[in-house]
């Protein structure tokens, strides 16, 4: 007869050996078998970095290599050209996805543990998405090292990638249905095998053998679903202990341990109690709560990942850049700027560049929320994760990887979600504080029942535990919140920070500014008056080279670069440029900036209400008007009836001519406006209004807007303006539509609904489980039962569509209000 040989397992994954004593590590004073030279590399790195209790302390066979490499990989800058962001000299930003997270402790735990890591800036972690967005400083720690902070609490960390989320997303979910299956049967089978006892309930109907016989099969039903799939239970409450922190975990696996230790020793016994009943069916109700709300985490987090999940992951590098054929296919991360690609039709933007050579069309909807296909031809910029739509393009690469626009506006997205608005702040607070409420109001339960039915004293305390867990009041906002956040990015709003929808949901008033907001800000010259010995030409020329120092919209009208020496240039905002010129100090902006220079009142200029006016002038007198136009956007003026319909207050705040702010206004229907302002001026307009108890919301474009785009309670910025502006706001329009502005609204006040609606369930239905546990009047299947049903309806409000609600006009008919600051 031949004897079986056993395969050993390594020691590392667990999985087979196949080629027994070729891959060794020593591990815990022993030579370990390993099935292959990755798992060799990894045990011998996690003992080399001194975390050898690791294999002491884990539930669970540890990761393959492919999902656990060396931490030292992830220092490589070729390879943190992908994920990493280099937002100074020596500051670092990244996004990590969090493996083996399990409630939002865990979460809390990770957070805390990071921001002690010395060099580590900024640690925000979204709960719904189970991602953290890093900031730390390069010259004090590494990546590897903060990757290794995490491990060394029992969790994993990796950069985030969508394939790698992928593949983990499976791995849980297929992990999760199978404890959820292996529960739900054993709960059922025990089910049937108790419902004789429950009819029976003492008459003595049943006899004591098969009663007996139904409590082995009980025993042997139960027994599966305790090593399987109460492992997440008692891995979290292992953990636990070793951190020396009690969670709600802890004292669940307990009551599970304590009530199967009881039940398997009365039907050893044949006399006493047996509760295999209620811990299966408990166990499956609690699996079944954490898996609806991980799907509705991962529908959530999918929401907001579409712009990383559809930049294209190969692009085709052209070997020689005169020969469209020479091409070479490599990793879209290992591109630099000035690399030659071509990108066939069909096929998406692997990087942001500029076409050198072809004609199509690319669709950027992506980016912008506007499906309408925008024309490319030599010269024009390309942005990554677009689309070609119909002929192949070469195009010159100007950033790759980490550093294109659809990267950063993600990171900005990613950080704004995985950041905390005040209401989540406090909800995490009231959370934190129902817990210890919890673990004293169960530990009280367990004494006092001990003296009245020591039997029942464990389930009591258990039933509290469980049905006034705090996972729906955790649940209640970031859910929502991240699914506005995908919602607004699809629109072509990205939200840069997360105070924004709170603050968009209260806002009263809101502050537009004119030139390239409620305008294109593209001016174009339409008339020169000349004033001075200086021909147009000559005026034409002073006024491009005073300008070339400034990024203004209506410097742009004079064309880019200086054609005369200039020195001492002076910009002042809202005002105009001041420089020299060949000896002679000139000056170009408004009447009243030149006025000062030209010790004269600006000559008598004709123009129409839609004219800017931009004068010119030197220390001997005037030279030139020049009058420009603004094209005025189509939807303007759907935009000022949107949000006049919503109940805002409008206000047109801008430091054009107030006779030209004053016409635009009242063509808009605005009532309230002021023109000549300077950015002091529109800063202390927006003071004013907050001082009279007014939420203020302010949508501009330019420089001179930032200073009161950060003193609003919440503002908006327009993509194409200027980077100022775009880093003091909350919102930024990515496209040109500003019906997106409208229905930003909208998003914020539907997702703040659902949010207090949320709070409201959970806190009402906490209130009342806490004391019906505490009791005795539901056991710890029925407080499983009320907890996941709890959840469940917080997680189904919360993924129900955040459709902006049909708002009806309620502004009153205040008469027009106007204020001028020339």
């Amino acid at each position: 007869m031949r004897r079986a040989v056993l395969t050993p397992a390594c020691y590392h994954c667990g999985l087979a050996v196949a080629e027994p004593g070729r891959y060794r590590a020593r591990v815990l004073g022993a030579e370990r078998e390993m099935c292959c030279a990755g798992c060799q590399a990894v045990a011998r790195t996690i003992v080399a970095a001194g975390f050898e209790r690791y294999y002491e302390t884990r539930s669970e066979a540890g990761p393959q290599p492919q999902d656990l490499p060396p931490l030292e990989a992830y220092d490589d800058p070729l390879a943190q050209k992908e994920f990493v962001a280099a937002s100074g000299e020596n500051l670092r930003e990244a996004a990590l996805i969090l493996d083996r997270i399990r409630c939002a402790a865990c979460l809390w735990l990770s957070e805390q543990w990071l921001r002690q890591v010395p060099g580590v800036l900024r640690v925000e972690i979204n709960y719904a998405t189970h991602r953290a967005h890093v900031a730390w400083d390069a010259r004090r720690v590494k990546l590897s090292g903060i990757l290794q902070a995490i491990r060394a609490i029992g969790y994993d960390a990796y950069p985030y990638d969508p394939r790698r989320q992928d593949e983990l997303e499976r791995r849980e979910r297929r992990s999760a249905l199978w404890g959820l299956f292996v529960a739900g049967f054993g709960a059922m089978q025990v089910m049937m095998y108790a419902f004789p006892a429950y009819l029976d309930a003492g008459a003595g109907t049943l006899s004591a053998a098969s009663e007996q016989l139904m409590r082995w099969a009980s025993l042997a039903l139960t027994t599966p679903v305790m090593l399987i799939s109460c492992r997440p239970f008692f891995g979290a409450a292992w953990g636990e202990l070793r951190r020396r922190r009690i969670g709600l975990d802890t004292p669940i696996a307990f009551g599970l341990a304590a009530g199967f230790g009881a039940s398997a020793w009365a039907t050893f016994a044949g006399r006493g109690e047996v509760y295999f009943d209620s811990i299966t069916m408990l166990v499956f109700l609690l699996l079944g709560a954490r898996f609806i709300e991980a799907s509705a985490r991962r529908r959530a987090a999918r929401e907001l990942d579409h712009l990383a999940r559809w930049m294209p992951s190969f692009a085709l590098r052209l070997r020689d850049p005169a020969d469209a054929a020479s091409v070479e296919r490599v990793p879209a991360h290992r591109l630099a700027a000035g690399d030659r690609v071509l990108v066939p039709a069909g096929e998406r933007v692997p990087a942001d560049g500029v076409v050198e050579r072809g004609d199509s069309s690319a669709d950027e909807s992506l980016l912008s929320g506007e499906s309408r296909p925008v024309a490319k031809a030599a010269g024009a910029a390309l942005v990554g994760g677009s689309a070609n739509l119909e002929q192949p393009l070469v195009m010159r690469v100007t950033r790759a990887g980490a550093e294109t626009q659809a990267a950063a506006i993600a990171r900005l997205v990613e950080r704004a979600a995985a950041g905390k608005p005040k209401l989540v702040e406090r909800a995490d607070w009231l959370a934190r504080r129902l817990t210890l409420a919890v673990l004293v109001v169960a530990a009280g339960a367990f004494l006092w029942w001990l003296g009245i039915a020591p039997a029942r004293a464990p389930w009591v305390a258990v039933a509290v535990l469980v049905a006034t867990c705090p996972c729906a009041l955790a649940l209640a906002a970031p859910i929502v919140l991240t699914r506005a956040s995908a919602l607004l990015l699809a629109r072509g709003i990205a939200l840069t920070r997360p105070r924004a929808l709170e603050a968009l949901e209260r806002a009263t008033d809101v502050v537009l500014d004119k030139t390239g907001t409620l305008t294109r800000g593209r001016f174009a010259i339409v008339r020169v008056a000349v004033f001075g010995a200086a021909d147009e030409a000559r005026c034409r020329a002073l006024a491009r080279s005073l300008e070339a120092s400034s990024r203004h919209p209506i410097a742009l009208a004079f064309g880019k670069g200086a054609t005369e020496a200039v020195s001492q240039p002076r910009n002042f905002p809202g005002h105009g440029v001041e420089a020299t010129i060949g000896g002679r100090r000139m000056r170009i902006g408004s009447a009243a900036f030149c006025a000062e220079l030209a010790a004269d009142a600006p000559p008598t200029l004709e123009t129409s209400q839609e004219q800017t006016r931009v004068f010119l002038a030197d220390e001997r007198g005037w030279l030139a008007a020049f009058l420009l136009e603004d094209e005025l956007r189509e939807d303007a003026a759907e935009l000022v009836a949107a949000l006049a319909a919503r109940g805002l207050r409008l206000h047109l705040v801008s430091g054009d001519d107030p006779a030209l702010v004053e016409a635009l206004a009242r063509r808009l229907g605005i009532e309230s406006f002021a023109g000549g302002a300077t950015p002091q001026d529109k800063f202390a307009f927006a003071e004013r209004l907050q001082r009279g108890g007014r939420v203020v919301a302010m949508i501009g474009d330019g420089m001179n807007d930032a200073p009161v785009l950060a003193r609003s309670d919440v503002s908006i910025a327009m993509g194409g303006g200027a980077d100022a502006a775009k880093r003091q706001a909350d919102l930024v329009l990515l496209g040109e539509r500003l019906g997106a502005v409208a229905q930003a609204f909208g998003t914020a006040r539907a997702a703040m609904r659902v949010v207090w609606q949320n709070f409201g369930w959970a806190l009402a239905y906490n209130a009342a489980a806490l004391p019906l546990a505490a009791v005795g009047w539901i056991g710890p299947w029925q407080a499983a039962l009320g907890m996941s049903a709890s959840s469940f309806v917080v997680v189904l409000n919360a993924m129900r569509p955040l459709a902006p609600p049909s708002w009806k006009a309620s502004t009153s008919s205040s008469r027009s209000r106007s204020y001028s600051y020339s």
